[in-house]
C-alpha cells in the first residue's frame, strides 16, 4: 500500500514538530477560531431569519436543535477520537497507518449514519415524545427533525473530513470550504424565508444542501491515490491494532457529547415550565454565548491536534507548550469578547426578538448570567485541549457529566423547588455551571500537567513560562 506525504504535508509536519509554539498555534488555531466565529455569526442570523417565522418556530428550532446536537454527538465524538490517533500516527512517522486510519474512519462513518436513519426516520414523534418534547414542537417540527437527521449524516461524513485537515494544518482550507458553506446556507435560508415565505422545514433543507457541498469538495479533496491522507478502498480495516486504539479513545467522548447535548435537552426540557418562550430566549442566549465560546473551541481543536502530533513524535515537552499558548490565548479571547458582547446585548436582543421587547428583555436577563462564565470557559477548552491531545478522554467524559449532571440540571431543579425567581433561573444555572466547570478544570489541568511532568521528566515551567526538563 503507497501511503507518501505531500510536500505541502511533510513541510507541516516539520512545522509542527519544530517550529516556534506560538506561532504554530496561531497557524492553525486562528483559521479554525476565525471558521467558528462566522459559522456562529450565521447561526444568529439564521435564528434571526427563524424568528421571521414567529417566536415559536424560534422556540421549536432551538429546542430540536439541542436533541439533534446530542444524535451528532455520536460522529463528532468518533471524528475526535479518531483524529487524535490519526494525527499521533502522523507525528510518528507512520503513514501507512495514517492511511488505514482515515479510510476505517469513514467507513465507521457510513455505518453509523444508516443505522441512526433506519431506526429514527421512521419513528421520528415517537422518539420526540421520549425526549420529553413539548407537543407543540413535535406538531411543528417531525419533518423539521427528520430532515435535519439526512442533514446530520451527512456532517458525519463532513466532520471526519475537517479533522483530517485539521491534522494536516490545512486549517486556512477549513475556514475557506466552510465559509463558503456557511454563505450558501444562508443565502438559501433568506431566500426560503423572505422570498417564498417558507417554514422551518425549509432552513433544514438549506443545511442539507450547503453540507452536501462540502461533502462534494471532500471527494473530491480526498482522492488522492498514494498520499497518506487520501480515502481508498483497500485500506479500510476492521483490524484490531487499526480499530481499537480508535474506537478506546471516541467511545468515551460519543459518551461525554451525548451526556452533554442530553443534559441540554433536559435543563430545556425543564425550562417550559416557564413557558415556550423561555425555551427560545435560553437557545438565542447560548447562539449570543457561542460568540465568545466557539473561537475558544477553534484553539482547543486545532490545540489538541498539535499536542497529539508532537506527543506522537516523542516530544511531550512541545506538546505542554502548546497547551500553555492555548490557555493564554483563550483567557484572552473569554475576556474581550465576553464585553463586547455584553455592550452590544441590547441590540443584540433586538435582532433575535424584532418588536417584541418582552422576549428581548428575556433573552438580554438570561444571557447576563450566562456572560459571567466566558473566562472558565475559555480555561475549560484549553484544559480539554490537553486531554485529547494526551488521550485521556475518559476524564473529559468525567468533566463534562459534572457539567451537566452536577452542576446544571440539579441546580435548575433546585431553584425551581425553593425559589419563585422564575425565568431568570435558566441565565443562573448557566453562570453555575460555566464557572464551576471552569474551577474543575483548572484543578484538572493542575493535576495532569504535574502528572504528565512526572511521567515524561518535565520538571517545571520556568522563567517565560517555558519548560524545564530534568537534568
Amino acid at each position: 500500500m503507497q501511503a507518501a506525504l505531500s510536500q505541502k504535508d511533510e513541510k507541516f509536519r516539520d512545522f509542527s514538530l519544530n517550529g516556534p509554539m506560538g506561532r504554530v498555534v496561531l497557524y492553525v488555531g486562528f483559521p479554525l477560531a476565525l471558521y467558528q466565529s462566522l459559522n456562529q455569526l450565521f447561526k444568529i442570523l439564521d435564528t434571526m431569519m427563524a424568528s421571521h417565522i414567529g417566536a415559536s418556530a424560534v422556540s421549536a428550532v432551538a429546542y430540536l436543535s439541542q436533541i439533534n446536537m446530542m444524535l451528532s454527538a455520536l460522529g463528532g465524538g468518533l471524528a475526535v477520537g479518531a483524529s487524535i490517533k490519526v494525527s499521533q500516527a502522523y507525528g510518528a512517522g507512520d503513514f501507512v497507518l495514517v492511511k488505514k486510519r482515515v479510510s476505517t474512519m469513514f467507513a465507521l462513518c457510513a455505518v453509523l449514519g444508516g443505522a441512526i436513519l433506519l431506526v429514527l426516520v421512521p419513528f421520528t414523534p415517537e422518539f420526540l415524545r421520549l425526549m420529553n418534547t413539548p407537543e407543540e414542537f413535535i406538531a411543528d417540527g417531525s419533518t423539521y427533525f427528520r430532515l435535519e437527521l439526512f442533514g446530520m449524516v451527512i456532517t458525519f461524513f463532513n466532520n471526519v473530513y475537517i479533522a483530517i485537515e485539521r491534522a494536516r494544518g490545512n486549517s486556512k482550507r477549513i475556514l475557506v470550504l466552510n465559509t463558503g458553506v456557511i454563505v450558501i446556507k444562508l443565502v438559501l435560508t433568506a431566500w426560503f424565508v423572505y422570498g417564498l415565505n417558507g417554514d422551518i422545514n425549509m432552513i433544514s433543507l438549506a443545511t442539507i444542501v450547503s453540507q452536501s457541498l462540502l461533502l462534494l469538495a471532500a471527494v473530491i479533496n480526498m482522492n488522492q491515490k498514494g498520499n497518506a491522507f487520501g480515502f481508498s478502498l483497500r485500506a479500510i480495516t476492521f483490524e484490531k491494532e487499526t480499530v481499537k486504539p480508535m474506537l478506546v479513545l471516541s467511545f468515551p467522548v460519543i459518551v461525554e457529547k451525548i451526556a452533554f447535548a442530553m443534559g441540554k435537552v433536559v435543563v430545556n426540557s425543564m425550562s417550559t415550565v416557564y413557558g415556550s418562550w423561555t425555551v427560545g430566549a435560553l437557545g438565542i442566549s447560548n447562539n449570543i454565548g457561542g460568540i465568545t465560546t466557539n473561537p475558544q473551541n477553534g484553539f482547543q481543536e486545532g490545540g489538541s491536534s498539535i499536542i497529539s502530533q508532537n506527543l506522537g513524535a516523542g516530544n511531550p515537552k512541545r506538546a505542554l507548550g502548546a497547551f500553555r499558548y492555548v490557555l493564554y490565548i483563550n483567557v484572552v479571547i473569554g475576556a474581550v469578547l465576553m464585553s463586547m458582547s455584553l455592550l452590544c446585548l441590547n441590540q443584540l436582543s433586538v435582532l433575535f426578538a424584532g418588536d417584541n421587547t418582552e422576549f428581548a428583555g428575556m433573552i438580554a436577563e438570561i444571557y447576563r448570567y450566562e456572560a459571567m462564565g466566558a473566562i472558565p470557559l475559555g480555561v475549560n477548552a484549553a484544559v480539554m485541549a490537553l486531554l485529547y491531545g494526551f488521550g485521556k478522554t475518559k476524564i473529559t467524559l468525567a468533566m463534562n457529566f459534572c457539567r451537566v449532571f452536577l452542576f446544571r440540571v440539579p441546580v435548575l431543579w433546585a431553584l425551581q423547588q425553593f425559589t419563585d425567581l422564575g425565568n431568570v433561573s435558566a441565565g443562573i444555572v448557566m453562570a453555575v455551571s460555566n464557572i464551576a466547570s471552569g474551577v474543575l478544570a483548572a484543578a484538572v489541568g493542575v493535576v495532569e500537567v504535574r502528572r504528565i511532568c512526572r511521567q515524561y521528566g518535565i520538571s517545571y515551567f520556568g522563567k517565560g513560562g517555558e519548560i524545564k526538563e530534568e537534568s
